[in-house]
Order: structure tokens, then C-alpha cells, then sequence
């Protein structure tokens, strides 16, 4: 399958062969055009392409100046045989001469004057060559016996400048006299109307039924392509968020670093409770603590603690920052900000983002990893509608099958745990946790009760959409991987 180029190409060389200058004009084609119809004719064995190369010499800046006033160590010799001093040489004479003229061996020092040396006469008496190659360089007409002093030149700063053009002619093989024989009967005018795709003007014109489209060769083996591609983390996030925003859902926004207030306290977790300990929990030293709400939501939640645990509450174990332990931790801020009036109940609200737990590393578990969490905070919701919802959820996202166990979190009561079946292993998957926060959540923040809520998890599902096993694959930066992987 040609293309018109390659066409127009054939045509010009069933004349014999021709430089690449002589076809790019008996073809009405640019250089760099005629140039790659030439080499795509010769992948394909149609044409012979000869390539030879030719060094051409022109004048620096530097070189121009010494062609008109002379090289300066050639005048630093003349004037030091008409026995002028040191100090009656020019600036350029100093500095560059001089230093030319001694590694030529053209002058000496004696009792600290200059002195021409023997080398220098002969110089005075012969001439000097450079300054012929220069003149000849300047007429374009140098030698081959020039090549010597031109290769000095070329090393002395600005003087000569170089360059290589390279000159290129093609003729037919036996395959392309075949081929060109082929297109005998189509002249230059017809080859130049075809294209390659057509345009929407094209279409709309009808001016498409006057063009002659480019035949393609489908079946042969073409480069891969590698497009930029979103992660497949990113992927399924949109999906999440676009589901819940199909539901009605409202997206939280939220912090990665927290007060041990609001990611513990808040949720009713006592300030003993081994989920806090370092085992569990990354603390800061910068921040070290995060200032309390100026608000009697804290005094509300100490005294739960107090009265419900039977301990001493700490204001301080309370300000210790922490890098977020689940998403849950936004969720009793937004009831607050309900209590206060700034948002209106009911309401639905989600989010999706990264919480941190300090756990050893293995192909199930991560330090770093994604949750799924939401809250619907509405007087009459219950227990069957947050099982509706999950269930509505998982089945948006692609899982038939769902069931729910009955589980325990510190701060839902009833509480479960929701777990789809995974075809391939032919087994029921934990996926995360959800319930009706207990009222020593609802009460202190949003002032009533019940409160929906859950907190899933992001990798599992979709290693199971990917038929991984290994959960750390998703942050190994495998290009490969990320190439091939589709959700």
C-alpha cells in the first residue's frame, strides 16, 4: 500500500535515478517530504538510496578580521624587524601575537626585548600560508593540500568555521521498476489528490467524492501505542465518587493529619484504647499538637468519656496530632457543623482518601492505604437502609453478590462487616466495616441520634476487578505494569 508521496516518488524515478534535490523538485515536494517517501520506499525494497557526504570550510568572525588586517603574529614580526618596541604594538598584537609568534618560533626575548628569530625571517620571506588558505576559503576555492592548515585553523577559536552537507540520490530496484510500472497510467496530478484521512469540511462539502483515499495494509504489525493513562487507583476512585454522587451523596472534604480529638475522642475510642498506641498510630513531633475546637463540643465529649469509661479525660492525649487512622475522623466534624447550622440535616456525605496505620508490610497489608467512608445523618434512617445502601453500592461497582456479618467497632452499634463473592476463588471477601454510630458519637456532636456510617476499603476490590494478589503492586511505579493493567 503506497503512499501518494511514495507514489510521486516512483513516478519521478522510472526516469532513472536522481539526487534527492532533482526529485523534490520534479515532484513539487519539500526536501524533508521527498526525503522520507524515499526511505519509506526503501524499507520496502523499492529503492536504492546513496549517500555521500562533503566538508565545507567558511570564515569566522575572527577569520574575517584577520583576511582584511592580517594575522596579529604576522604583524608583530613585521614591526619587530622595522625594530619597533614592545610598547608600539597594537593591543591585539600583545595579547594574542605575541603568544603566536613565540609558539611558532618566529621571535625571541633578549635582554627583555623582542628579537626575530631565523624562524621569522624565513616567514617575512616566504609569506604566510594561513593567510593564503584564508583568502582561498574566502573564494571557495581551496585544495586538498590546503586540508593540513585548515585543520590548525579550525582549533584556533573563530577563525574557520566547519560544516558537512550531505547529499542523497535514489534509484529504482528491481521491486520498484515493478512497482513504478504499476502506476504508469497515473500521472503526477492524480497522485497529488490523495490524503491520507478525510476532514469533516471533506464530508460536509461532499468534495470527498473527488479526493482518491489512501489504501491502508490493516493486517500488518504497527507499533504499540502508549498513550498517558489515569492509575488504576484513580480510575475506580472517579467511579466511586461518580456512584455516590449518582446517590445523592455530598463529598467531604478532609485532612490527612488530625488531632487525636476528632480521629479518636470523638468517636468514642478511650484514651487507653490499644488502637492508640504507636503500634497503630503515627504520631507528629511537627505539629506535636493540634489546638482543640474552641467549643462545647469538647467539654460534651469528656464528659461522655468520663461518665461512660470511668477515667480521667486528658486534654492532652487529646491535641496529639496523628496521621489519620480512617476517614471516619471528618464524619463527627460534619455533624458538628450541622449542629451549628451551617449545614443543613438530613444529609448524605462521603469521601475517598488516604488514611495511615503503622502496620508491617505484606501482599494484603499496607501503611499507606485508601478507605471508602460516608455518613447519612437523618433522625428517622435505620439499620435496614444503611444494609440497602451498601448493598445498592457494591452492585453499582460491578459485585453481584453480597451478604453481611455481624461484627464490633468501638463506635457503631449495631455494627457489621460486608464481604462479596469473588467468582475466581469461588470464596466470600471482607471489603470493610459499617453501622449506626452509637449515640456517645451522635449526641455530643450533632445533638441527636442515629447516624449512619462505613468505612471500606479501596485496594481490595479492585484487586479483585484486576486478579491481583499482591496489594503492594499498586505503588511499585512498574511502567510495564501500569501500561498493561485495565480495571
Amino acid at each position: 500500500m503506497l503512499h501518494q508521496y511514495e507514489r510521486l516518488v516512483l513516478l519521478s524515478l522510472r526516469q532513472g535515478g536522481k539526487t534527492l534535490e532533482e526529485i523534490s523538485h520534479d515532484t513539487k515536494l519539500n526536501r524533508d517530504s521527498a526525503s522520507r517517501a524515499c526511505y519509506w520506499l526503501k524499507e520496502k525494497g523499492a529503492v536504492d538510496i546513496h549517500e555521500t557526504s562533503e566538508q565545507s570550510f567558511r570564515l569566522g568572525e575572527e577569520g574575517k578580521r584577520f583576511l582584511q588586517y592580517g594575522f596579529p603574529e604576522f604583524n608583530l614580526i613585521k614591526k619587530v624587524r622595522e625594530g619597533k618596541s614592545f610598547e608600539k604594538l597594537s593591543e591585539e598584537e600583545k595579547r594574542v601575537g605575541l603568544s603566536w609568534a613565540k609558539r611558532k618560533g618566529w621571535v625571541d626575548i633578549k635582554e627583555g626585548r623582542l628579537a626575530l628569530a631565523s624562524e621569522g625571517e624565513r616567514a617575512l620571506k616566504e609569506g604566510h600560508p594561513e593567510e593564503t588558505v584564508l583568502r582561498k576559503v574566502s573564494e571557495n576555492i581551496t585544495e586538498k593540500k590546503d586540508l593540513p592548515v585548515i585543520k590548525e585553523l579550525l582549533a584556533r577559536g573563530d577563525v574557520l568555521r566547519s560544516a558537512e552537507s550531505k547529499h542523497i540520490s535514489c534509484s529504482l530496484t528491481e521491486k520498484g521498476t515493478k512497482l513504478a510500472s504499476k502506476i504508469s497510467s497515473i500521472d503526477k496530478d492524480e497522485a497529488g489528490r490523495y490524503v491520507n484521512t478525510l476532514s469533516k469540511e471533506d464530508i460536509v462539502t461532499g468534495r470527498w467524492k473527488e479526493l482518491k483515499l489512501r489504501e491502508y495494509e490493516v493486517s500488518m504489525p504497527v507499533m504499540k501505542s502508549l498513550p498517558g493513562k489515569r492509575h488504576p487507583l484513580d480510575v475506580v476512585r472517579n467511579r466511586i465518587r461518580k456512584i455516590f454522587i449518582e446517590m445523592g451523596f455530598e463529598e467531604m472534604e478532609d485532612r490527612l493529619v488530625e488531632s487525636s480529638f476528632w480521629n479518636f475522642d470523638a468517636l468514642f475510642q478511650p484514651q487507653d484504647h490499644p488502637a492508640r498506641d504507636l503500634m497503630d498510630t503515627f504520631y507528629l513531633s511537627a505539629p506535636e499538637r493540634i489546638p482543640l475546637p474552641r467549643d462545647e463540643v469538647v467539654e460534651r465529649v469528656k464528659k461522655v468519656h468520663e461518665e461512660k469509661w470511668k477515667y480521667k479525660w486528658s486534654r492532652e492525649v487529646a491535641e496529639q496530632a496523628v496521621l489519620r487512622t480512617h476517614d471516619t475522623a471528618i464524619s463527627p466534624q460534619y455533624l458538628l457543623s450541622i449542629r451549628k447550622g451551617e449545614r443543613k440535616a438530613p444529609a448524605k456525605f462521603f469521601t475517598v482518601g488516604r488514611v495511615y496505620r503503622n502496620e508491617a508490610t505484606d501482599y494484603k497489608h499496607l501503611s499507606e492505604f485508601h478507605q471508602v467512608g460516608g455518613i447519612i445523618v437523618y433522625e428517622g434512617a435505620t439499620f435496614r437502609d444503611l444494609l440497602g445502601l451498601l448493598k445498592e453500592f457494591y452492585s453499582k461497582l460491578g459485585f453481584e453478590k453480597i451478604r453481611f456479618s455481624p461484627s464490633y467497632f468501638p463506635y457503631t452499634e449495631p455494627s457489621l462487616e460486608v464481604e462479596v463473592y469473588y467468582k475466581d476463588r469461588k470464596q466470600w471477601l471482607e471489603l470493610g466495616g459499617a453501622g449506626v454510630f452509637r449515640p456517645e458519637v451522635c449526641l455530643p456532636t450533632w445533638g441527636k441520634y442515629p447516624v449512619l456510617a462505613w468505612g471500606l476499603s479501596l485496594e481490595r476490590p479492585i484487586m479483585l476487578m484486576m486478579n491481583m494478589k499482591d496489594i503492594r503492586q499498586f505503588y511499585r511505579n512498574d511502567v510495564s505494569w501500569l501500561r498493561e493493567a485495565r480495571v
